[in-house]
């Protein structure tokens, strides 16, 4: 009898408890329907209608998306600009593997490397530099003669590549990608070493014995039991690429040409440089349902697994 009562208490004891969970739960419900849902529901609001306030279904979406500024395909595939839909999508292309593979390989060099983790700060240094700070830095590491990448391929005897790459249109977004490759290659690296440190060594001392090589172990070890990270890695990665904003703003200001603007310096300036607040709503509308399209499928398979 004397445990069924205390049975009975906790259970009572947990009713009232779940009584209390809305309360719990309020004030971040709050502020997730007041800072996230309302300005999602308003901008889909806002990219349906005139500058005047009337309605006028899909007609800023096929204006927005007609423009060059955002798809240009005329002369493709003649370079540049191609129009920032297809500069974000050039970005994820090069941009994805260089940082996922510079991390990885990275993560796989230092496992072992006394003082590793001093060299993993520097490295990460680029994460966590401000973007804005880390476009400034870009420009000059592309700027003829002063710049270390052009100084670089000046020795080297590249005349063509030692020039400013962000003044010329057939350079400017690659010097853009190239150098988000080194503020965001710390990511990926600090996920895998994470990964890495939990894989057993008794894996690799029993592909030893069986005469494994480093190769065969990285392809039959290594890269299966980081599976998981990948997807975490390709997700993050991309949510970062599609929003890009900061350094196309300060180191290129979407030039010259358009030859390196993105979605997001297009939203920004139809917002804040021409007053079109519609039209900022559609690009901000498109670059949710591009998140949504790479999350989604990220997400379910990851609960899946």
């Amino acid at each position: 009898m004397t445990r069924v009562r205390e049975a009975l208490r906790k259970l009572q004891r947990f009713a009232r408890a779940r009584k209390n969970f809305p309360l719990f739960f309020s004030p971040a419900i709050i502020l997730i329907l007041f800072l996230v849902i309302y300005p999602i529901l308003q901008t889909l609001y806002l990219s349906f209608l005139s500058s005047s306030g009337e309605f006028v279904g899909l007609n800023n979406y096929s204006e927005i998306v007609s423009r060059k500024d955002i798809l240009n395909l005329e002369g493709f595939p003649k370079w540049p600009p191609l129009g920032a839909l297809i500069h974000n999508a050039i970005w994820i292309l090069i941009h994805l593997p260089l940082s996922m593979f510079s991390g990885l390989a990275l993560a796989i060099i230092l496992r072992d490397v006394k003082g590793s983790s001093i060299i993993k700060s520097i490295i990460f240094l680029g994460m966590v530099t401000p973007l804005i700070v880390g476009g400034i830095i870009l420009q000059y590491t592309f700027t003829e003669r002063f710049g270390i990448v052009t100084a670089f391929f000046d020795m080297l005897g590249f005349e063509e590549l030692s020039k400013t790459w962000t003044a010329y249109p057939n350079t400017a977004l690659f010097a853009l990608i190239f150098g988000s490759v080194w503020l965001w290659t710390g990511f990926s690296m600090i996920i895998y070493s994470a990964g890495l440190a939990t894989i057993p060594k008794e894996y690799y001392e029993a592909a030893k014995i069986d005469g494994a090589g480093p190769f065969r172990m990285f392809r039959q070890i290594t890269f299966p039991l980081l599976r998981p990270l990948n997807i975490v890695v390709i997700t993050m990665t991309v949510l970062y690429d599609l929003k890009i904003f900061d350094i196309v703003f300060v180191a290129t200001f979407g030039g010259p040409g358009k030859a390196s603007t993105v979605l997001a310096f297009e939203m920004w300036q139809q917002a804040f440089w021409f007053n079109n607040f519609n039209g900022a709503a559609v690009i901000a509308t498109l670059l949710t349902l591009l998140t949504s399209v790479v999350t989604i499928p990220m997400i379910r398979y990851m609960v899946r697994k």
